[in-house]
This record gives structure tokens, C-alpha cells and sequence, in this order.
């Protein structure tokens, strides 16, 4: 039988179920307070982070205009919004929602994304502003094309510590989580273009205030041998040394001497010692001796050492460095200054310079080769005088030269060490990197004389294994096409110097040289299946191996390399020779860790 309570116990049990019902009230109440207080945060958040996003893009572009009160202005604005916004991700609800597992990620990721903001406005863009002047290229780019120097120079210590800054943001933007919520995510995709444009823009700009003023004549004039490639006959570097000029520069002024062709240089200069790897590599071309294989080296401070022998003997003159460039570059820098128009009123335009100096002043002239130089001469000082004049763009000319730095088709070496020492460290340098990093370059040298890559498309794949071992399975395959069409071609164009393997005119000898991952070990070469023969070398640390393959026109030809390399840390790199194809490259190899 159930006992009776008394009155006493139903108005406790009473009272404690008021509590209850009051406890979970309250704690109810708290719930909604703090999730209305976090989507009152995040509005704030988010609104503050796109202000300040937006500004800081106008900052930049008013800091590449020159106008630099715009500039101070909006990146005051854009310092604002990003502290406004960096308060409310650090508030607690904030912080709470962002632990939470997987749901919070949205919060955790617009906290990593505000604090870049944060630090891109006050670290970066604030100090940036007081190198207006070195960030600006009207400010930089004078009248008659010369250079302020002494902006770049007095700008120098805050790019450095802006590039710094920068080059940090930029890892953390990289490296910012991806979320569910597509609008974060979108946004988050856009930051790291941002930062990356920026960092590009002021570490370059930051490597030119340490070198520029020097190797522009700021301490007394510099000479410079400048290479004019053709890469329709591929070497290393891009293309045959087909005509050449010397730069004098001086407080920022850059002249240009006469511009000469090829049939200046002779085939049998004193050789130059570059060291035993060198000469066991490339020894047989008499590369030091014969401007024809001047650079056959992918690494453009060979070529630069070489051209600056060869010029030495030829005149006694020692120039201070050296200069390549080719044609696909000047069409980039034509785009900008605008036509130019020869003596005889043919136009010369960034649509038809490639073509007319890679292939069709070959037809035009057939094998009168001293009028075909003749026409590339006058092509080459016609468009040359036209970059020593007035800039009316040199915002545009900047991005088309920086355009040309990336593709390879730009390429500086110094003889003063500590300016090359930067150099190589940029694109502008052109190096063969002396480190274990996996790396698979794929090198052509033209073996006929003729100007069959003009035609040669490329596609280049390079696989490896997981990073589990010490060493891992590669495969570097390289498929080379040869698409010269149907028609009657000369000699010059289409044969071959002494055609060694009978083949017919059309036909493509290449020397195709893989320079593997440092410590890389090759099992097996193949060419369309079928085992063939390669030449073991190396060069700067990296193995490197030549194999010799004719491609008939029309035709595909497949080679595939099989190596065991070490499981090195490092993203993969695989370089794209400066020739005339856009190559199809892909690199699927995991990014190993440190250690």
C-alpha cells in the first residue's frame, strides 16, 4: 500500500519541480543568448571582413597607380574593418563555436581568415604605403624609360620587411581549412589569390630595390650581353643564339648598341672551364667554344659565363653580365608599346612577330640565309629602339615583362656574385636548383640545324610513389610531337646538317635529356616501348640522361624514363623549357614531409 504524503512533502516536491522548470528556462534562455550573440558576431564578423577586403584591393591598386593618398586612405579603411573584425572572432561564443568538431568549422576557418586580414592591412599594406614611390611603376618607370633609382634604393628596408611580412600571410593563407559553407569556402579561395598577388608583387619588387640600382649603373655604368633566342631550333635555354646586342646602363638609363646577328660570333673560341660535370656533359658539343651550343645547359649562368667569355675574346670588352630573351616575349612587351614598322613599311605586331621571325622568314628567303639575318636585324633594333623610348603604360609593360620572367622567355645572370646570388633565387635567374627536391627536367636540344621546333609540341607527365620508404618508384614520360604540315620546305627548315640516320626531310633528331631528383637512380629508358640507349651525366647534383630520338612528321613519339629516387621532402617542380608550345605537364607525386 502506498503511503500518503503529507503536506509538508507535496509543496518540497513542488518547490523542486518549479526549480527545475525555472533551471531549464534559464538555461534555455542562455542557449538563445549565445546564439544570438554569435550570429550577431558573425554579421559583424562578416561584414567588417569584406570592408576591409574591399579596401585593401583598392589600396593596392591605388599603390600600383601612384596615388598615393588613395593609397594611405583606403589602407587606413581597410586597417579599420580588419580590427573590427579581428574583435569579434575573438569574442568567446566565437572561439566555443569554432572548437566545436566539423559544425564549426565555418567559424574556426573565418577566424584563421580574419586574422590574415588583420595582419595583410597593419603588417603589409599601412608600411607599403611609404614605398608608394618603388611599388608604383608610373612613379617608377621615368620619361625616356629609365628608372628611378633612388626610389627603389630609399625603399628598399620597408619592402624588405613588408615581403617578409607578406611571404608569412601568404604560407597561412595557403594553408587556411576549407569548411562545408561555400560562401566561406569562395571566400576563403579568394584571400589566398589576394595575398598570393600581393606577395608576388612585393617580393619582386623588393629583389629589384636590393639589386636594381646596382646593376643599372647607380654606382657606375654596367655592360650587358644580350642573346636574342630562336627557339624554332631548340637549345636549353630556350632557343639558338640567333642575334645578339650589348646594353650599356647608367643611373637608371638603359642604351642598346647596335643589334647584330649570329654570323658575328665564330665556332672556335679558347674554351672555358666550368668545372668536370660541365665539360663530361657537354664536353662533345665544344659548348664554351661554338656559340651554337652556348647554351645547350638549361641553366642560363653557364650560358650567361659563356657569352661573356665569347664576347671578351671578340672585342676585349668584359661585359657584367648577361641577358637572354626570344621572340614570344618581345609579342608580350608588343602587346603593351603598341606596332612597330620597319623601313620598308611592313608592320611588325605582337600577333604576327613570332611567326614572321620563327617560320616565315624562312620561306620568305629560302636559303639566302645574309638576307634572311639582315631582316631580323632590322626586326630586332626597330622593336628594340621602340623599348628604349617613351613608356606610355608601364604598369602593362611590368606584367608583360613579368609575364616573360615566368614563362622562362626572361632571363638575367650577374657576374657580381652577391647580385646573382638573388637572381638565382628568382625566376629571373633561370637556374638549375642545386637542392634534393623532387624535380624532373625535361631538356631539347635540336640535333638537325634545322628549325623543326617551331612545330614540336610537348607533354610531359612525372609520377612517383607514396613517401613511405627512403627511396620510391618515379616515371618521367614524355610524349614529342612533331607537326610540321604538309608542304615543300627547304634544307634549312626541314633537313638535317649530315642526316646520320637516313631519315627524310620532316623528320626531327632531338636530344631529349632528363635531369632526375638529386640521388635518383635510372632503371630503365624506353622509346614507343622499345629499350633504347641514354647518356649518363650530371649537372649540379641532378643525374641526368640524353637520349637521341628522331620524330618523323606528323608523328608522336613516347618516352618514358623509370628511375628509383629518394623520398626527398618538397613539392615537386618540373620546369617548362621557353619553346613555342604551351606543353601539357602534369606531376602526380606526393609532397613528403620534413625529416
Amino acid at each position: 500500500m502506498r503511503r500518503r504524503l503529507s503536506d509538508e512533502e507535496i509543496a518540497a516536491r513542488r518547490g523542486k519541480r518549479r526549480r527545475v522548470q525555472i533551471g531549464s528556462g534559464v538555461g534555455i534562455l542562455v542557449v538563445v543568448g549565445f546564439f544570438g550573440w554569435l550570429g550577431y558576431e558573425g554579421l559583424q564578423a562578416k561584414s567588417s571582413l569584406e570592408k576591409a577586403q574591399d579596401f585593401a584591393v583598392q589600396a593596392k591598386d591605388a599603390l600600383l597607380s601612384g596615388d598615393t593618398d588613395a593609397a594611405t586612405r583606403t589602407a587606413g579603411d581597410a586597417d579599420r574593418y580588419a580590427q573590427e573584425a579581428q574583435g569579434s572572432v575573438d569574442s568567446f561564443p566565437w572561439r566555443v563555436a569554432g572548437a566545436v568538431p566539423w559544425l564549426g568549422s565555418p567559424f574556426d576557418t573565418t577566424r584563421q581568415m580574419t586574422t590574415i586580414v588583420s595582419g595583410l592591412t597593419h603588417d603589409v599594406l599601412l608600411p607599403a604605403v611609404d614605398a608608394g614611390s618603388a611599388v608604383s611603376p608610373d612613379q617608377l618607370i621615368l620619361d625616356g624609360a629609365r628608372i628611378n633609382l633612388a626610389a627603389l634604393r630609399d625603399a628598399a628596408p620597408v619592402l624588405e620587411t613588408t615581403s617578409a611580412s607578406i611571404t608569412d600571410l601568404d604560407t597561412q593563407a595557403q594553408a587556411v581549412d576549407s569548411t562545408y559553407l561555400g560562401l566561406i569556402d569562395d571566400a576563403r579561395l579568394d584571400l589566398q589569390d589576394q595575398v598570393s598577388e600581393l606577395s608576388g608583387l612585393l617580393n619582386n619588387t623588393s629583389t629589384a630595390a636590393k639589386i636594381a640600382p646596382a646593376m643599372l649603373g647607380a654606382d657606375g655604368p654596367r655592360s650587358y650581353f644580350i642573346g636574342f633566342q630562336t627557339n624554332a631550333e631548340a637549345r636549353g635555354t630556350g632557343g639558338l643564339l640567333g642575334g645578339f646586342a650589348v646594353a650599356q646602363a647608367n643611373d637608371g638609363a638603359v642604351s642598346i648598341d647596335d643589334v647584330a646577328s649570329n654570323r658575328d660570333l665564330e665556332f672556335d673560341y679558347a674554351p672555358l672551364d666550368l668545372g668536370p660535370d660541365f665539360k663530361q656533359a657537354y664536353g662533345h658539343s665544344r659548348a664554351t667554344q661554338d656559340f651554337r651550343n652556348s647554351n645547350v645547359s638549361s641553366h642560363f649562368p653557364y650560358a650567361g659565363q659563356i657569352w661573356q667569355s665569347m664576347w671578351e675574346q671578340e672585342t676585349g670588352e668584359r661585359v657584367d653580365g648577361a641577358i637572354a630573351t626570344d621572340p614570344v616575349a618581345l609579342s608580350y612587351v608588343l602587346e603593351v608599346v603598341g606596332d612597330v614598322t620597319l623601313p620598308s613599311g611592313e608592320k611588325i605586331t605582337a600577333d604576327n612577330v613570332v611567326e614572321l621571325t620563327e617560320s616565315t622568314a624562312y620561306s620568305r628567303f629560302g636559303d639566302d640565309q645574309a638576307a634572311r639575318k639582315a631582316y631580323l636585324e632590322t626586326v630586332a633594333k626597330t622593336v628594340v629602339e621602340k623599348l628604349t623610348g617613351s613608356i606610355s603604360k608601364p604598369q602593362a609593360l611590368l606584367e608583360a615583362l613579368g609575364r616573360a620572367v615566368g614563362e622562362g622567355r626572361l632571363s638575367v645572370w650577374s657576374s657580381v656574385p652577391e647580385e646573382q646570388e638573388v637572381l638565382a633565387g628568382t625566376a629571373l635567374g633561370h637556374v638549375v636548383p642545386d637542392d634534393p627536391a623532387p624535380y624532373a627536367g625535361v631538356v631539347i636540344n635540336n640535333l638537325g640545324g634545322n628549325k623543326l621546333d617551331y612545330y614540336l609540341e610537348r607533354e610531359i607527365e612525372y609520377t612517383a610513389g607514396s613517401c613511405e620508404g627512403e627511396t620510391r618508384n618515379s616515371t618521367v614520360t614524355v610524349r614529342l610531337k612533331n607537326q610540321l604540315p604538309p608542304g615543300d620546305y627547304t634544307r634549312y627548315v626541314a633537313g638535317m646538317f649530315d642526316n646520320p640516320i637516313g631519315a627524310p626531310v620532316g623528320t626531327n633528331l632531338t636530344d631529349i635529356a632528363l635531369l632526375a631528383t638529386q640521388g635518383a637512380k635510372l632503371t630503365k629508358t624506353s622509346v614507343d616501348g622499345a629499350s633504347t640507349f641514354v647518356f649518363n651525366s650530371t649537372e649540379l647534383g641532378h643525374p641526368m640522361f640524353n637520349a637521341q630520338v628522331p620524330i618523323p612528321q606528323g608523328q608522336t613519339v613516347e618516352i618514358v624514363y623509370e628511375l628509383v629516387e629518394p623520398t626527398y621532402p618538397g613539392a615537386p617542380r618540373v620546369p617548362i623549357q621557353p619553346l613555342i608550345d604551351e606543353p601539357i605537364i602534369t606531376a602526380d607525386v606526393p609532397v613528403c614531409g620534413e625529416g
